[in-house]
């Protein structure tokens, strides 16, 4: 008897930490600004939102910031009426708010990341306007720290936000994302 509350308490953790699937409401969350002000999913209803998952030691992470290409990534989505937001689950150390054209979301507890199974930094993830996961996964179809690449690979989140916006389903809804792992605390 003294092992089924153990059960059901390991069954509801594992549950909890299911990873959202495409088509599915994404995960609320709430965290703060590097200015320090509360943002939630809720906050930006209406319109599609990219969350990237960030750690500026990364060198796949390098690849995309040290050349500015992130950040042009960025400003193209801001400047379409999107949002993007940069997690940082893994408390890293970041640079002044005006470095990032996105909006920089401490995850200083882990539990955004968590909420979305977050593996890797950059692992992205589009929401629509709506709530709804679109995408999730890699940046794009090259998986290196060549910032070569960058120009010969398709962009799977610029094409979701694009998609989206023309009222369409991307093409590609998940791929599997490269990185550097992102490091969770134990719980």
């Amino acid at each position: 008897m003294r092992i089924l509350p153990t059960l059901l308490a390991c069954l509801m953790a594992v549950v909890s930490f299911a990873a959202p699937e495409v088509g599915q409401p994404a995960p609320d969350f709430t965290g703060k600004t590097l200015d320090g002000k509360t943002v939630s999913l809720a906050d930006f209803k209406g319109k599609t939102v990219v969350l990237e998952w960030y750690n500026p030691g990364c060198p796949y992470v390098k690849k995309f910031y040290e050349g500015g290409k992130m950040q042009e990534f960025q400003k193209e989505v801001v400047a379409s009426g999107a949002v993007w937001l940069v997690i940082n689950t893994g408390g890293h150390k970041l640079e002044s708010a005006t470095y990032y054209p996105g909006t920089v979301v401490q995850d200083a507890n882990q539990s955004i990341g968590r909420a979305f199974d977050a593996k890797v930094t950059p692992h992205c993830f589009v929401i629509d306007g709506k709530g709804t996961l679109v995408y999730k996964g890699a940046i794009d179809s090259i998986s290196s720290v060549k910032s070569a690449d960058i120009e010969k690979a398709t962009n799977y989140v610029l094409a979701a936000v694009k998609a989206v916006k023309e009222g369409k389903a991307p093409e590609v809804t998940s791929t599997k994302p490269y990185g550097c792992g992102v490091k969770y605390q134990k719980l």
